[in-house]
């Protein structure tokens, strides 16, 4: 394989047989449980970069099925999300993901640098109660459990919803050289495009996250479960823009 082939060719790793396929991702019957809480701020100060700014002490809990995503296939997700703004613009930070696929984790990782682990979530109707579970290995390291479909979401806060969801997300980005330094690190624009609501209902719900040393969830503590939303959506994953380079010279200034 000659040069222009590898330039040509390159997309992913491995070059012959890539860990995923190319763009663009579009999920199918998506269903999510969020489970947004009350925090210490100075926890949520200590993870959240600048640029972004922490609009309040919240985190959105999330568990989600994926069971039919082009090219990514089957699986299940967990994480943590922070609403936040950025030059005025209100959006969400992607603290923590853990899933149990490879290809999502590698594409998510090294495409837009979400913040994947591999790890065992799970989401299960067990009757009048959903139940969404995170392991890492042997360990319990979240637990989540939400009224079955208690009150339907009405027109109004399901557009009020799809909007939510069309706001900006932001990743840290980061890919180490070859000598263990830095060579990308940088602020990463997302949003979800073509976002179709089937149902949404809101219940009641709580949340207990779990000390560990991998999985660390629980560096942002449950002070009071302050929401719940469980709903399901088709919607395309869109690419990312790079709106903060931190290996910049004038962006190193720390502010004063």
């Amino acid at each position: 394989m000659n040069i222009t082939q590898v330039r040509e060719q390159a997309f992913a790793m491995p070059l012959t047989n890539p860990s995923y396929p190319r763009p663009p991702y579009r999920f199918y019957n998506r269903e999510y449980i969020i489970i947004s809480y009350r925090t210490d701020m100075d926890a949520l100060r200590a993870v959240v970069p600048e640029p972004l700014d922490i609009t309040d002490p919240i985190v959105k809990y999330e568990f989600i099925r994926m069971p039919d995503s082009t090219g990514f296939g089957d699986y299940t997700e967990s994480g943590q999300v922070i609403p936040v703004s950025f030059n005025g613009e209100h959006g969400s930070y992607v603290h923590s993901m853990y899933l149990d696929d490879d290809a999502p984790i590698s594409g998510g990782r090294e495409l837009w640098g979400f913040p994947k682990k591999l790890a065992s979530p799970k989401i299960v109707h067990e009757g009048d109660v959903i139940v969404g579970t995170l392991h890492y290995g042997s360990q319990l390291c979240a637990s989540g459990t939400m009224g079955y479909k208690h009150k339907i979401l009405d027109e109004a806060a399901q557009a009020a919803l799809t909007k939510s969801m069309e706001a900006p997300g932001y990743l840290l980005k980061i890919i180490p050289h070859v000598d263990g330094t830095p060579r990308i690190c940088e602020l990463v624009k997302y949003q979800l495009e073509d976002i179709q609501i089937k149902g949404a209902w809101t219940s009641p719900a709580a949340l207990q996250l779990y000390q560990h040393v991998i999985a660390d969830v629980a560096r942002l503590p449950v002070l009071e479960v302050v929401s719940a939303l469980h709903f399901v959506a088709d919607l395309t994953l869109g690419m990312g823009e790079v709106v903060h380079d931190y290996l910049k010279t004038d962006s190193l200034k720390d502010k004063v």
